[in-house]
């Protein structure tokens, strides 16, 4: 089911923001009455959606709007005060059934893990990120006409009582065709210190990046920095035109060689881009490394503090591609987010030319800036949830449309989706939730809004008998879910299941979804579950 309400231009742009970026960390919201509520160039119910104004859109009832409008405030994007731990696997009581948060089209996580799983063993419980399962694979959702985003809201009961899997899926605009989109000023930051000397690392960038060369246009832009113990510009900002032999012999030159100082790496990276900043161009580093720095600064907020100016004034966002069987996947994560980016993992030439070349134009393009959604639940028909994932995404209720706290960037072709349980009253029927997201526009920073609903009688009555997407997102989430639990049990899923009769379910899901990536998550949960015996 997908709603769409009226586009909603609610304000001048803002000033360019002062303020150091912030990511508020997500925690799992639970909920009681009686507690008190990346640039083409590679070959539900039947309620009406509507802008998220703040008036009531139920007939009357009184569930939950999202936070006020705000035009003013004092909001720096300070984080809400969290339980330290494991947090999204706990319930909590919440005075207001509002649930917000920035969104995230990263897939480093699911990607590491597959990794991880094939060379036999488990990953770290602290490298799953379920958000990043479910957004790894393909969806269905209708794409808005425009720029910005449709919203799909639906769900389907489990086979625990009164409990229900409901899934906000926000998809923008297919990427654009290779003669409508901006050129590319492209600045790659690659990795070439001796652990980058492993199959399946730099020998895997180089094939990608000769690939992707093959078929960018002449108005496309490259500049090549390469990191060991130093940094060096190996390319300045070059335009393809005639001058594609100098690109490939940079790239063939390519050696590892020492240690990794990553922070003069992404400081030379950025300072190259902003010499060959492009006006009216997609102007972004690319760094490609396994994220083990050794050498020189080695703290995300220090390294990426020596070019905040970069990012804030010139708009310079970070995509970081990760890579090896050993991968600093927190350093990397923590680049991508006060970069204003995003990441994701490459372990195949097959994943490398997907990233580089099919999908480059949802991993550089921008669609929207500073996205944030935000659900709210009917407290009459619902009495607990629990958003899957996105733990280090919360944003404070009340900063949905403080455009001065930081969301997430958004490119087009992609896809955004939230799991959440929701347990609702026994016998419960009408408004379940109100799903909301709002973005900035890119060029403009003028905001938008979008909603849509679900009603308690647009939900399937069984899941393993619902859409065969929404089925794919379950397995992956309960998939993430058991990895990060372990032995350890506590607050599972509702309608989990044991692992190894989840990798069968997934077998028979990846049948009828004839996708190949849905047969790799089959075999991922396969591989799992004989490692946990």
């Amino acid at each position: 089911m997908t709603l769409t309400g009226n586009d909603e231009h609610t304000g001048r742009p803002r000033r360019p923001r002062t303020g150091r970026r912030r990511r508020p960390v997500a925690i799992l919201i639970g909920l009681s009455l009686a507690g008190g509520l990346l640039l083409t160039g590679c070959g539900a119910s039947d309620s009406n959606g509507s802008s998220t104004d703040g008036s009531n859109k139920s007939g009357g009832r009184g569930f939950p709007q999202p936070a006020p409008n705000r035009t003013s405030g004092t909001s720096q994007g300070e984080r809400k005060n969290t339980p330290t731990g494991d947090a999204s696997r706990e319930f909590a009581p919440s005075p207001d059934y509002l649930s917000t948060f920035a969104l995230d089209v990263d897939t480093a996580s699911y990607g590491y893990a597959r990794r991880a799983l094939a060379d036999g063993r488990l990953p770290e419980a602290s490298t799953v990120r379920p958000e990043e399962f479910v957004n790894s694979f393909r969806q269905d959702y209708r794409r808005p006409d425009g720029n910005g985003f449709s919203v799909t809201v639906d769900g389907a009961r489990t086979r625990e009582k009164d409990w229900s899997l409901v899934r906000v899926g926000l998809a923008t605009r297919d990427a654009a065709q290779s003669g409508e989109r901006p050129p590319a000023a492209l600045t790659f930051v690659i990795d070439i210190s001796g652990s980058m000397g492993e199959p399946g690392r730099l020998d895997l960038a180089k094939d990608a990046l000769g690939v992707m060369t093959d078929r960018l246009r002449d108005d496309d832009s490259i500049a090549v920095v390469t990191f060991s113990d130093e940094a060096r510009t190996v390319l300045p900002m070059t335009r393809l035109g005639h001058h594609r032999d100098r690109i490939y012999d940079a790239i063939r030159g390519l050696e590892p060689t020492e240690s990794t100082n990553l922070g003069a790496g992404v400081r030379t990276g950025y300072a190259t881009a902003v010499k060959g900043l492009r006006e009216g161009a997609t102007n972004r580093v690319v760094l490609i490394s396994d994220a083990l720095a050794n050498t020189g600064e080695t703290d995300a907020d220090a390294i990426l503090e020596n070019i905040s100016t970069a990012r804030r004034e010139h708009g310079i966002t970070l995509f970081g591609v990760g890579v090896g069987s050993e991968y600093g996947d927190a350093l990397m994560e923590r680049l991508a987010d006060k970069g204003d980016g995003h990441t994701t993992y490459v372990s195949t030439i097959e994943d490398a030319r997907k990233v580089f070349c099919e999908q480059l134009p949802q991993n550089i393009d921008l669609t929207a800036r500073d996205a944030k959604a935000q659900v709210a639940f009917d407290p009459e028909t619902v009495k607990q949830f629990r958003l899957i994932g996105y733990d280090d995404r919360q944003v404070a209720d009340e900063d949905f449309r403080n455009d001065r706290v930081d969301g997430g960037e958004v490119g087009p072709g992609h896809t955004v989706t939230a799991l959440y349980a929701v347990r609702t009253r026994p016998g419960a029927s009408g408004h379940l939730a109100t799903a909301s997201v709002r973005w900035l526009d890119p060029d403009t920073r003028a905001p938008h809004e979008e909603s849509g609903q679900l009603e308690t009688g647009s939900l399937d009555e069984d899941l393993w008998t619902s859409s065969t997407r929404l089925q794919v997102d379950a397995v992956a989430a309960y998939f993430a879910d058991d990895l990060r639990t372990g032995d350890d049990k506590a607050n599972p899923l509702p309608g989990a299941l044991p692992l190894g009769e989840l990798a069968d379910r997934a077998h028979r899901v990846a049948s009828a979804a004839e996708d190949k990536a849905v047969d790799d998550l089959a075999n991922a949960v396969e591989r799992a579950s004989g490692l946990m015996g």
